[in-house]
């Protein structure tokens, strides 16, 4: 008799590639079919109220989760990019459940250790497993900045979550940027440009 192998889709996403300031945060979800989550999809397509509530269920019903990141250090180090790649291999290796499958929100994936992967654009509203990842990566994310915010009330974190909004390009012009800034994006290195060159001017 043939054993049927149950497959473990693990769901990969992550949060923060575009931002000027803090961590890109990325999370691995293997959901449990014997215990479904209703309205998973997209974070962004999700009222915050909503996210918190589904970041709580994801973590109580899911077979195993894990959230990683590469910090602001590697990602002027290495690049956006491959820090990201970076931090979802660090999200898979986190799980306690070996997945069958990894599934990846984009257009490219990583080398989780020979596991079998593919990349799937949109996935976020395609594969549930992503769509919980998302959030998890958000919700964490988000309350991450919320807590910069509280330090650096000036910058407006809580608000523009570290995008290059215009009020948070004009209060890197204003204030100059915090070692939680990547310096290798392009408006923080002007604003350190502008700083050494005042300084030199004083």
């Amino acid at each position: 008799m043939v054993m049927a192998v149950i497959e473990r889709i693990a769901g990969v996403d992550e949060v923060g590639r575009g931002p000027l300031v803090g961590d890109v945060v990325t999370a691995a979800v293997i959901l449990d079919p014997a215990n479904p989550i209703e309205g998973l999809r997209d974070s962004k397509k999700l009222s915050e109220k909503k996210r918190i509530l589904l970041f709580d269920e994801i973590r109580e019903k899911a077979l195993a989760w894990h959230v990683a990141r590469a910090s602001v250090a590697e990602i002027d180090q290495l690049n956006i990019l491959h820090a990201t790649m970076l931090a979802m291999q660090r999200a898979v290796a986190g799980l306690s459940v070996t997945p069958t499958l990894v599934r990846v929100d984009g257009n490219r994936c990583p080398d989780f250790g020979g596991l079998p992967a593919e990349a799937l654009v949109k996935g976020d509203d395609k594969e549930p497993a992503i769509s919980a990842a998302s959030i998890l990566a958000k919700v964490v994310r988000d309350l991450e900045m919320v807590a910069l915010d509280s330090r650096h009330p000036q910058y407006g974190f809580a608000k523009h979550k570290g995008y290059p909004t215009k009020a948070h390009l004009e209060a890197l012009q204003a204030h100059g940027p915090l070692p939680e800034h990547r310096t290798s994006f392009a408006p923080v290195q002007r604003a350190l440009s502008q700083r050494d060159a005042t300084a030199k001017v004083r």
